[in-house]
């Protein structure tokens, strides 16, 4: 081979190789703008997802909170069973607070009375249900005297009963009429609400089916 042929042969390769780099270049370029485009689309979607399912999660929280029972004794109520928040919600309410230990004295209360069929039956109302204890703070000498005197007994505890469902936001503030005719007053806030300034809800907010049940430690006393 002469010299003359070799210059043009090396010639020719450096014709090739400075032709052929820019597109290799081009092709590196693309690739990387394709797939930074690809990543950029799958962060962007990732944080749409995370943004919707916070969204979605405060929601079902907000609502959560606003529905559920709430105080103390909410924690002794039973995790299951007709005595559990679901089972009373599918029960009337006298027949719900049978289920509950703690309500025993009131649901005796009731039965004396003969209230069970006109709390079952009635429609949206409110209960301020005295737990055992609220009861215990009368004197026994008393409490047997207002359980065996079937009048007296049938004010108490209608004086406990409002003819509308009472929200946590209405026992905020309010005077409530009584199945009993007199009023009663709410005030509080948050999960810390009273009755008549003194009877504290110590489980608010308990569903039943045709109640909504206000657990308090004290028994409310109609005006004479």
């Amino acid at each position: 081979m002469n010299a003359s042929t070799l210059r043009f042969r090396r010639t020719a390769l450096a014709v090739v190789a400075a032709a052929t780099l820019p597109l290799g270049l081009v092709a590196c370029s693309d690739d990387g703008d394709k797939k930074d485009s690809a990543s950029d689309s799958v962060s962007e979607k990732s944080t749409e997802a995370t943004s919707d399912s916070a969204q979605s999660s405060e929601g079902a929280t907000d609502g959560m909170t606003s529905d559920a029972p709430f105080g103390p004794a909410c924690a002794s109520v039973p995790a299951n069973g007709a005595g559990s928040f679901n089972g009373m919600a599918k029960d009337p309410v006298a027949t719900a607070a049978s289920n509950n230990p703690a309500l025993s004295t009131l649901v005796t209360a009731v039965k004396k009375a003969g209230l069970v069929d006109t709390l079952n039956n009635a429609q949206n109302i409110t209960v301020f249900a005295p737990t055992n204890d609220a009861f215990a703070k009368i004197p026994k000498a008393d409490l047997d005297k207002v359980l065996a005197d079937k009048a007296m007994l049938t004010k108490v505890l209608t004086y406990h009963v409002v003819g509308e469902r009472l929200s946590p936001e209405k026992l905020a503030k309010g005077s409530y009429p009584t199945l009993e005719k007199s009023a009663l007053t709410t005030a509080g806030s948050g999960e810390s609400y009273t009755v008549n300034g003194t009877a504290k809800t110590v489980c608010g907010n308990v569903q039943t089916a045709n109640a909504t049940v206000h657990i308090i430690d004290s028994v409310l006393m109609p005006k004479a």
